[in-house]
């Protein structure tokens, strides 16, 4: 049965194309398994909640008609604004939002770290863009820049709000705009589609675009919500949707309240680490398996304009493929700040595949925390970021990162163990870090039973046919600097976060595993000094091979026949406003001269902790033979994501 849900429609209907419904949660109450609902253009003013669940056969799919402009949104116009002096009010009663006000709601939770002041989950829309909340009524009526935003004109355009027993009433500084055109929106709901509880699997959004939903923070301790997502269900495929303006995360394949929900804040007296344990114990011991929870495809997304990350899942994110969005302006506003930002941040990302993404203009781009085992990046590109374009925190792996285009400063930050890089591009540094304090568990392969659990001495990670290019003319000593946790300003040894872990970081290459064991040695993973001190904080080997460092860029100094160049061979431009990378490959020659082997699951064996393999997550071992477009590789590959033959311009678009 295909329903249809049109502007021009009645709820009275029978929901056909002749005679539409005129809400899509009307439909959704219809629809069973098998059904499509077909949404005609308009703009949908409703948080739709799916009904029922499809099934692995009989899926239940909601989608834009085709060739026409469907909106869902969590706001609401208002008009009724009154000028006072340079800004405007509007005083709407408290009823108006039933059981959920947006502007009595602070942002709270784990792992939150904003100490000077309040936000709330409201947000005031002036032409579709997120104006800036201020801390009192003189900062509307006298704006200051934002210094740290990144759209610092923008923001000076400011609201305040206060609230008491009867009435909600809202300052803006709109500037030149006249708010009472209908310019105006306010968010009042807290997800634009998302189901009300767990379990409603097997669910197809596609065409839509979806934006302004009232979110709260999702930190992986807590119900992790999301302007979108399936809410602990397994199946779901979220496709070609245009997503923006979440106040907290865009797309959620997080957890659900059952497990824990931000425990750490309200009770006190455990800390956030052993919190997230209890959860993932908690999760195992109830239905968190490949048979009910995760197992979702987010594909072909555009997602924007989120205050925490594009895309968050804890747990209910395992078994996933996340492919070929494009994902940028995530915690643009820089108001938001804690362990939990980012395009992407995944905890316990099982066997998740990502892959084809263009992710810039966040703070981090991906952040892969605890349990990345199985997790497969591949052909990302990666830009413009503030702290990092991939980090990897406390886990034991094994996790493929291959044919990635890392462009920004920083492009990895490792506090973690069991990670091959292979056929990689990175233009910036790698952070480095051991974490002997924090226990986290590793799976049996392919699998959310727990094996065990232990700490990181690092090491135990692969570095092979991947390209460095140092910056030319870059007078950065040949010397180690400190960076920090949360972000990647050089400290001294002494600064840091609250005491918390500090980074390694050279200039560009491997030199950042400097003291690290090789595999080569003899005898490298039976050393009598690591048994003496204790196997398990000792730093695990490393293996490093077919590697290619420009521009004078820093090898691991045990790494054998490392090809090191003093020029370079790859020049990148990003063109912003033509929204490309061009990439021209000047000197072939020195890519065919560094050409290796072709690195596959017998290459790079298994991770320590986990003892398992490197291979696929349907347990097919890798073999990679084909470059970032797909192109075969030759017997001997170059390395880097290209396989360069010629003299070559390419360009990577991601409009």
């Amino acid at each position: 049965m295909e329903y249809h849900v049109s502007k021009k429609g009645s709820n009275l209907n029978p929901g056909t194309r002749a005679e539409p419904f005129l809400t899509i949660n009307t439909a959704a109450k219809a629809a069973q398994p098998g059904d499509i609902i077909t949404v005609h253009k308009g703009v949908y003013r409703e948080w739709v909640k799916p009904y029922r669940a499809g099934t692995a056969a009989k899926r239940i799919t909601y989608q834009a008609a085709k060739g026409e402009s469907v909106t869902i949104t969590g706001a609401e116009v208002v008009t009724d604004w009154v000028r006072e002096g340079n800004i405007w009010k509007t005083v709407i009663k408290n009823d108006y939002f039933g059981e959920f006000n947006p502007y009595q709601e602070v942002i709270y939770g784990d792992w939150l770290m904003v100490y000077d002041r309040v936000y709330h989950l409201g947000e005031v829309y002036l032409n579709g863009r997120s104006m800036y909340e201020a801390t009192d009524i003189n900062k509307v009526k006298k704006p200051v820049i934002s210094k740290s935003s990144t759209e610092p004109e923008f923001s000076k355009y400011t609201w305040y709000c206060s609230i008491d027993d009867y009435n909600t009433t809202i300052y803006a500084n709109f500037h030149n705009e006249d708010p009472t055109t209908g310019n105006v929106e306010i968010n009042v709901r807290p997800h634009v589609f998302f189901p009300a509880k767990p379990g409603y699997s097997y669910i197809t959004v596609r065409g839509f675009t979806l934006k302004q939903a009232a979110t709260q923070w999702a930190p992986p301790t807590a119900f992790q919500e999301g302007l979108i997502g399936p809410h602990w269900s397994k199946g779901w495929i979220i496709e070609n949707n245009i997503i923006s303006d979440s106040k907290c995360s865009g797309i959620s394949l997080g957890k659900d309240a059952s497990t824990g929900h931000n425990e750490w804040n309200h009770l006190k007296f455990k800390q956030g680490t052993q919190r997230e344990r209890e959860v993932i114990f908690r999760a195992v011991n109830g239905n968190w398996s490949r048979d009910n929870i995760g197992s979702h495809i987010v594909r072909s997304n555009v997602i924007y304009n989120c205050g925490q990350t594009g895309i968050v899942g804890h747990l209910g994110c395992a078994f996933s493929r996340i492919e070929s969005n494009h994902i940028y302006n995530i915690v643009h506003k820089r108001e938001l700040a804690g362990a939990e930002t980012g395009g992407i941040k995944l905890h316990a990302a099982i066997d998740t595949v990502i892959s084809r993404n263009v992710i810039h203009n966040t703070h981090r781009g991906l952040w892969l925390d605890w349990q990345a085992q199985g997790t497969h990046v591949t052909r990302n590109l990666f830009f413009d970021h503030d702290s990092t374009d991939i980090f990897i925190e406390v886990s034991h792996g094994p996790t493929t990162v291959d044919h990635n285009i890392f462009l920004s400063p920083v492009s990895f930050q490792n506090i973690a163990q069991g990670i091959a890089m292979v056929h990689n591009l990175f233009a910036g540094q790698i952070a480095l870090s051991q974490e002997l304090n924090r226990y986290t568990p590793y799976h049996v392969p392919h699998s959310t039973a727990v094996a065990g659990v232990m700490m990181f001495p690092g090491g135990d990670d692969r570095f092979c046919n991947n390209v460095f290019i140092r910056p030319e003319n870059d007078d950065t000593p040949d010397k180690p600097v400190t960076r920090s946790f949360f972000g990647n300003e050089p400290l001294t040894e002494t600064e840091g976060f609250l005491g918390a872990l500090t980074y390694t970081a050279y200039p560009v290459g491997t030199a950042v595993y400097t003291g690290y064991p090789s595999c080569d040695d003899e005898k490298a993973w039976e050393n009598p000094e690591r048994a003496k001190k204790g196997l398990e904080q000792e730093k695990l080997p490393v293996a490093m091979e077919g590697n290619l460092y420009l521009n004078s860029a820093l090898p691991y100094q045990k790494e054998k026949n490392a090809a090191v160049n003093k020029g370079t061979a790859i020049a990148f431009k990003i063109n912003r406003d033509s929204s490309n990378v061009v990439f021209h490959i000047t000197n072939p020659d020195i890519f065919k001269k560094a050409a290796g082997k072709i690195i596959a699951t017998d290459t790079l064996g298994h991770g320590f902790q986990a003892e398992m393999l490197f291979e696929n997550p349907d347990e097919t071992p890798f073999i990679f033979d084909t470059d970032f477009f797909g192109r075969p590789r030759s017997k001997k590959p170059t390395p880097g994501p290209f396989e360069v033959k010629n003299v070559e311009i390419i360009e990577i678009s991601f409009a």
